[in-house]
Formats: C-alpha cells, structure tokens, sequence
C-alpha cells in the first residue's frame, strides 16, 4: 500500500473509532441506585453480600453504575423492604422474602419452606428447576423482580431458655421464629415472635421471650446469645438452605440497559457464592467457640420434628386449596425435591457419612 493511501485508511479507521467510542458511552448511562437492607452492619456477611454486590456493580461498570448500601433503620426498617422497593422509594433492597409471608405465603418460597430443600438443592431448584422463573411471575403483582443472592446454609434452631424434651414442652413457648415457620408451630402451641435482629437479644434476656433463632454459629455469635440462653438447638428445619433475595422495583429493572442487568445478575451471583463460601468457613470456627462460652448443643428431639413435620404438611395442604400461587410454587419444589434427594442418598450422603465417621477416628 502506497504511503497516501496508508494515510487515508489510517485517517478512516481513527473517524470511525470516534464515532464509535461516544456510541459505548451513551450505551452506559450513569446511574445511581439506593439499595435498603434487612440486616444491621455487624452482620458483615448478610449486610457484607449487598456491599460486595455493590461494589463489583461499580468496578465492572467503570463506576458509572453505583449502589449506595444502608443497613436496616437508615431508610426504612428491616422488616419494610419490600415495601420500600415495591413503592420507588429505593430502587433494589436485601432481604429474605419470607418475611413477607404475612402478605402472601408464597413469598416463603424465595428463602426456604419448612422441611423444603438444602442449599445446593434451593439453587439448583431456583436456577435450573423453573423455581425462579415462578417467583418472578408471582412478585410481578407486588411490582418487584427478584434473585437468589446468597445462602446462609442450613441454619441452627435457635437458643432457648430450657430444654426442649418432649413437644409439649412447645406448648406457651414464646419463640421469635422468622417468617412461615411461625404458622407451623403455633400448631404444637408455640407463640411466635417476629422481631429484626437488633430487637432479638434485650427481649431474650428480659425474659420477653423464651427462645430465638437468627442464623448459625457465625451470626449468632456475633448477636451474643449465648450470654441469655445456653441451649443451643439444630437443625433449623425452617431453613434447610436459606436465601437472601436481591428485590428491585420492576419498572427501575425494566428501564435498565440489558448490559447493566447482566451485570447486575453476574454480581448477585458472585456475592452469593462469597455469601455461602464464608459461613462454611466461619460457622466451624464460630461454633467452637460458644461451646466455648458455654453453649450446650441439642439436637431436636425426633418427635419433635416429625409433630412439626406433620403440622407443616396439613398447613401447606390446607394454602394450596386456596392459594394458586403457593399451589404451583408447592407442585414444583415438591416434585424437584423428590429426584434430588433420590439421587443425593446414593453418592452424597455415602461420602458425607463414610467421611464423618472416619473423622471420629482422627
């Protein structure tokens, strides 16, 4: 190629990359959200997963989309989220959708049914198993669009005041249980509480109430619990594998460019990985260290968890008559539920119990 036409090309492609870059930049506007949470700061991997979520938003984006994070009580209280996004007054929040179980129950579905599905199961059953595709078409009518982002793992039941031997022992407790569960053991005679997390430990050691669950190890501790009730209990059956839920306002989430909700989707899912990876490592760690303190772990009593097994059954017997969308939710999981764990007794559980009984050993 002759020098002059060198030039002349060379000249073409620099007016086409300016034409170009101004083009990209207008295809990334830059935004700024405010994102409202269930969970006070201290609770650095609950509250941590919306800022890491947060923060790989902007850093992917060049800093032209960013998410301001608060912590429950700075906006609205962390029982209100849904609320505040459904209403524009933040356009995403953090929470767990079984809060909302009081509106409909089907929100249960988005965190854990009772007795419902492990972590590894919950994701899979959400991602590839249409549970997320019906959540969606159910929360549409309350104007929110929402993902799995994070799971705590199966969580522990809760600390308690006395023992639990018998269900009878269930019969006046005033337990502050989240979400659905509540319904279930007011059944056995249990008076559920629904508190926010920074109200659970003066009403314990006031004797207000009796008994409460949070999380696990790791967020428990970090509540102090241990210091107003000693009889540590698991499992949570509630929440075999619970997932906290990134909600955003539906017409903000429309309005997005299809770049940014990529973004927003990859995001999510990258904070809900470091979520679930850091409570495995933590709660080993964590739980040591109450027993420690002098933390005394009981496990449920077994007819103890086939009355609140049974009572669970009647009650989503008695919502699915009456409740297309938990009916269709219930369907799905159910059947999924049904082949997972078919599956998981023959190579997951062998290994597991093969690899805990040699660590017995050691």
């Amino acid at each position: 190629m002759k020098r002059r036409e060198f030039l002349k090309a060379a000249g073409v492609g620099l007016a086409s990359s300016a034409v170009v870059a101004p083009a990209i930049a207008q295809s990334m506007p830059e935004l700024k959200w405010r994102l409202t949470a269930s969970w006070p700061k201290s609770l650095d991997t609950l509250f941590g997963a919306a800022e890491y979520m947060a923060k790989r938003t902007a850093e992917i984006t060049d800093n032209r989309f960013q998410i301001q994070v608060f912590a429950a009580g700075e906006i609205v209280p962390g029982l209100q989220v849904l609320d505040a996004v459904q209403n524009g007054t933040v356009e995403m929040g953090h929470t767990a959708t079984y809060y909302y179980f009081g509106k409909d129950p089907a929100f249960t579905f988005g965190t854990a049914l009772p007795f419902g599905l492990n972590t590894r199961q919950q994701e899979a059953w959400q991602f590839h198993g249409g549970g997320l595709e019906l959540l969606n078409e159910f929360m549409k009518s309350y104007n929110v669009w929402g993902m799995p982002t994070g799971n705590t793992t199966c969580q522990m039941g809760g600390w308690f005041r006395k023992e639990i031997k018998t269900v009878d022992d269930l019969k006046g407790l005033k337990f502050r249980v989240g979400g659905f569960a509540g319904r279930i053991l007011t059944r056995l005679g249990v008076v559920p509480q629904q508190l926010a997390a920074g109200d659970i430990y003066p009403a314990l050691e006031k004797g207000t109430i009796d008994a409460a669950e949070w999380v696990g190890p790791y967020d428990d501790e970090k509540l102090g619990f241990v210091k107003v009730a000693k009889y540590y209990y698991y499992p949570g059956w509630w929440e075999g594998g619970a997932q906290p839920h990134l909600l955003i306002n539906i017409g903000k989430w429309n309005e997005l460019p299809k770049s940014y909700q990529t973004v927003v989707q990859a995001c999510a899912r990258e904070a809900g990985v470091w979520m679930t990876a850091k409570y495995d490592v933590q709660n080993p760690q964590a739980v040591r260290r109450l027993v420690g303190a002098g933390a005394e772990l009981r496990a449920f009593p077994q007819p103890v968890m086939e009355a609140c097994f049974k009572a669970a059954n009647e009650l989503y017997a008695e919502i699915a008559q009456t409740n297309p969308s938990f009916k269709k939710l219930l369907d799905s999981l159910t059947a999924y539920r049904r082949d997972s764990y078919q599956w998981m007794q023959i190579a997951e559980l062998a290994y597991d119990m093969f690899q805990i009984r040699m660590m017995t050993r050691t």
